[in-house]
């Protein structure tokens, strides 16, 4: 999401070319060897600059699974954006996708986002035949409840392979919506419950966008983006602060006592759940993609104390 340059641009640098090779060599050095797209990200310069670096680096492509996504139109049609898993446009914007990375095939493709007016069938029957003629080996969806994961399911021939979601420390509501069954704080929480339970008796990978929470706990962002002066007396925004910081602190506490980043324990936080979550890391720039070399291990070692004690330091309150 973060190569190919400035958003709104129809066109991408040597300099992009060159950042976005560096973010692929940083990338393999730490172990990761597989890249999510999107045909939307950076109106498809970030695709056609990974194109580039595949094009212009021997037997990359065999060394490297490549993940795309479509149903998201922006900037079309006299609106800023809209949803559209129509089965035209479902097959046209992978091959678009697919020209644009210099690639014969998506290892993986999933669907961006619920569209209300697809008709599930349809957008079955279009993605049967992306995988009959292989430019797609593996179908998935982003965003989808479990109800809708179901409602696709029925029309495919082969099983979901994953949901990409938000979810990260600083969006804990999946977490909130499992311990406040039966909770009238229930009420508040915005994440589909049952969505990951689906998913871990579907068998399908559950993946996590923005799993750094925005940097919100490694020292780059305030509180949803705002200003930087913590806010005085109370009310929502000084308690978000409040949460922010006591989060913050915790996390380069836990980073310095296991010798290492504050990026590996916010993912470790992630990946230390039953549902074997996959962060997405959406940084483009080497350092920040080689901080988060050791989420691995800080997931194995973290204990259920210190688990609970990143999620109720997030959330900014005691459990019920």
């Amino acid at each position: 999401m973060g190569l190919g340059g400035e958003w709104g641009s129809s066109h991408y640098t040597e300099d992009d070319a060159a950042r976005a090779a560096a973010a692929v060599e940083a990338a393999l050095d730490i172990g990761i060897t597989r890249f999510d797209h999107a045909d939307i990200y950076r109106g498809g310069t970030s695709e056609a600059v990974f194109g580039e670096v595949l094009d212009g680096t021997a037997g990359l492509r065999d060394r490297i699974w490549i993940q795309g996504k479509v149903g998201i139109r922006l900037g079309e049609d006299g609106l800023d954006g809209y949803y559209d898993l129509s089965g035209d446009a479902i097959r046209v914007r992978v091959e678009a996708s697919l020209e644009r990375l210099r690639t014969d095939h998506l290892d993986q493709l999933l669907l961006h986002r619920p569209d209300p007016l697809a008709d599930p069938a349809e957008a079955g029957d279009a993605v049967v035949r992306l995988l009959e003629e292989g430019l797609i080996k593996a179908i998935g969806v982003s965003n989808f409840s479990a109800a809708q994961m179901a409602a696709l399911q029925d029309h495919l021939p082969v099983p979901l392979a994953a949901n990409q979601l938000e979810l990260s420390l600083g969006r804990p509501d999946f977490v909130d919506s499992g311990i406040l069954v039966n909770h009238p704080e229930g009420a508040s929480v915005s994440f589909p419950h049952g969505t990951l339970e689906h998913c871990a008796r579907a068998g399908a990978e559950v993946q996590a966008w923005s799993p750094l929470a925005g940097g919100r706990f490694t020292g780059r962002t305030t509180p949803s983006g705002g200003s930087a002066d913590e806010p005085t007396g109370a009310g929502p925004a000084a308690a978000q602060w409040a949460a922010q910081r006591a989060t913050t602190e915790l996390v380069a506490s836990m980073a310095r006592d296991r010798g290492t980043t504050v990026e590996a324990v916010v993912l470790g936080w992630l990946m230390r759940h039953p549902a074997r979550i996959a962060p997405v890391i959406g940084s483009a720039t080497p350092a920040r993609i080689r901080a988060c070399a050791g989420a691995e291990a800080v997931a194995a070692s973290m204990t259920r104390p210190e688990w609970y004690a990143l999620y109720i330091a997030a959330r900014g309150r005691p459990v019920p």
